[in-house]
C-alpha cells in the first residue's frame, strides 16, 4: 500500500473539521426543504457525510475518488442506520456524474483545493438547484501578516491559497453570493486529524524507518501549525448560488 494513502486511511477526518462545526455551518444556511439533496465532494470517510444526513433528514450523495474511503463511508452510515440517505459514489469531483441543478446543497471540506477553489466552485454551481447553497472549508491566510516560514512552506505546498477577502471575491466570479463565513476552531485541527496523524506517523515509523522520508512534509506541517496558526487556517465559506 502507498503509504500516504496508508497514512490518511486510518485516520478519523482527512482535514481540520468536526461534527461541532458542520452543525454550525449547517444552522448559518437561510433554508433548506425538507429531506433535502445533498451532494459532498471528496467526501474522504464520511464523517461529514453522515452527519448531514443525520441533521437534515436528507439524501447525501458522498463522492470521492479513493475506493477505500467509501468503504468506510459505507460502514459509518451503516452503524448509525443511515443506509438509506447515504449514496456512495465513485468518481472524480471534477468529473460529477448527475443531472445540472440536482442539488439542494454542495458540501466540501478540506477538498476543493485539488480542483482549484474558484474552479471547482464555479464547476459545481451547475449542479445545485436555483437559490441552493453551497459550503465549503479552504485553507486561507487569516492576516496580512505572513510568517516566512509558513508562507515559505505553503508556496510549494499550495501556492494558490489566498486571503479570506480575495476567496470571497473568487466565489463571486464563481457565480456566488457569500452568506457568511468562519475560521475553524483550533480544536477541529487537532482532535481528529493532526492529533492522530502525529500519532499514526510515529507507529509508521516504527515499523520502517524508510517511511522518515516520505512522511517528514507531514511532520513539518504539524509544527508549523502550531507555531504559527495565528496566520493561517482553515475558514468555512457559506455561500449561495446567485
Amino acid at each position: 500500500m502507498d503509504i500516504v494513502s496508508e497514512l490518511f486511511e486510518w485516520l478519523p477526518r482527512q482535514g481540520p473539521g468536526s461534527n461541532a462545526t458542520t452543525r454550525k455551518a449547517l444552522s448559518l444556511i437561510p433554508s433548506l426543504p425538507k429531506n433535502p439533496r445533498i451532494l459532498d465532494a471528496g467526501c474522504g470517510t464520511g464523517l461529514t457525510s453522515v452527519q448531514l444526513a443525520h441533521q437534515t433528514g436528507g439524501k447525501v450523495s458522498a463522492v470521492d475518488i479513493h475506493k477505500p474511503f467509501l468503504e468506510q463511508v459505507k460502514i459509518y452510515a451503516q452503524l448509525t442506520s443511515l443506509s438509506d440517505n447515504v449514496e456512495i459514489c465513485h468518481g472524480s469531483m471534477e468529473s460529477l456524474p448527475f443531472r445540472k441543478e440536482s442539488f439542494d446543497l454542495l458540501w466540501s471540506e478540506g477538498a476543493l483545493y485539488l480542483i482549484g477553489f474558484q474552479k471547482g466552485l464555479a464547476y459545481w454551481r451547475d449542479f445545485l438547484k436555483k437559490g441552493g447553497c453551497a459550503c465549503v472549508s479552504e485553507l486561507s491566510w487569516l492576516s496580512g501578516e505572513r510568517p516566512e516560514e509558513p508562507k515559505r512552506f505553503w508556496a510549494r505546498k499550495y501556492p494558490a491559497m489566498q486571503g479570506i477577502e480575495e476567496n470571497l471575491t473568487l466565489t463571486e466570479k464563481a457565480g456566488y453570493k457569500p452568506l457568511h463565513h468562519f475560521i475553524l476552531p483550533e480544536s477541529d485541527w487537532w482532535e481528529n486529524y493532526y492529533g492522530p496523524m502525529a500519532k499514526r506517523i510515529s507507529d509508521l515509523k516504527v515499523q520502517s524507518m524508510e517511511y522518515a522520508a516520505v512522511l517528514a512534509p507531514f511532520e513539518e506541517e504539524i509544527r508549523l501549525f502550531k507555531n504559527h496558526n495565528a496566520s493561517y487556517g482553515y475558514v468555512f465559506y457559506i455561500l449561495q448560488r446567485a
